[in-house]
């Protein structure tokens, strides 16, 4: 008997599963309410902190940018993909092969713009950004790093790449010194860095960030 409830199981937040290299990934996409599969629609990856890692595919749901989404999905209208880092020991660099497989999954499923794929991340994923995002400066159309850190040899392969960098300045287990330090090389090779730094906040700068109503106009503001 109907309850009179239209469902939708090809919205919302849906798990996947992917084999990589001999082993499944469970991970999240979310596809928002207004996706047009006649149409491309620009997409976002995110990658999650240390708290979130694991291997239960849901986690990394729970802090960042899905929260974000729940909160204001009318102001999110992105294909997200939502990889999780399995072990806090290890670099989001080293899921490098598995956030690309995840990426071509989705762009398999979905009408992805391959000129606006994004990329954000918190803390670790907030490094993972600046990795990742050096890693693939032809892919990605711009990035926003929260609360990470990354390192001098980084830099000369984000020159041209649009940057939105966040960090509290009270923040006690990545010191904002780590993203001054990146704005700091950037600025080395010739490139820049839009940065917003929150007075007195601590770690969880991702709540400021993803609460910021400029930062999904701003992605979609850039295109390779």
């Amino acid at each position: 008997m109907s309850d009179g409830v239209v469902r939708d199981d090809t919205r919302g937040f849906l798990i996947k599963t992917i084999e990589v290299g001999g082993s499944e990934f469970k991970y999240v996409i979310y596809v928002p309410a207004t996706y047009n599969p006649s149409q491309s629609n620009p997409a976002i990856i995110f990658l999650n902190g240390a708290g979130e890692c694991g291997t239960d595919g849901l986690k990394q749901l729970g802090v960042g940018l899905g929260t974000a989404v729940m909160k204001h999905a009318e102001r999110w209208p992105f294909i997200v993909i939502f990889p999780q880092k399995q072990t806090v020991e290890s670099n989001w660099e080293d899921e490098d092969v598995m956030v690309l497989a995840e990426l071509k999954a989705a762009r398999a499923e979905y009408n992805i713009d391959q000129s606006r794929i994004y990329l954000t991340g918190i803390s670790q994923g907030g490094h993972g950004t600046w990795a990742i995002g050096s890693r693939h400066p032809d892919l990605f159309a711009a990035i926003a790093p929260i609360c990470g850190w990354g390192d001098e040899k980084l830099a000369p392969t984000l020159v041209k790449m649009p940057i939105w960098n966040f960090h509290g300045d009270a923040d006690n287990v990545v010191p904002i010194e780590r993203s001054l330090e990146m704005v700091k090389y950037l600025k080395a090779t010739g490139g820049s860095c839009k940065q917003t730094i929150y007075p007195g906040v601590q770690h969880g700068s991702w709540d400021n960030a993803y609460d910021e109503e400029d930062l999904p106009r701003w992605f979609l503001q850039h295109s390779k």
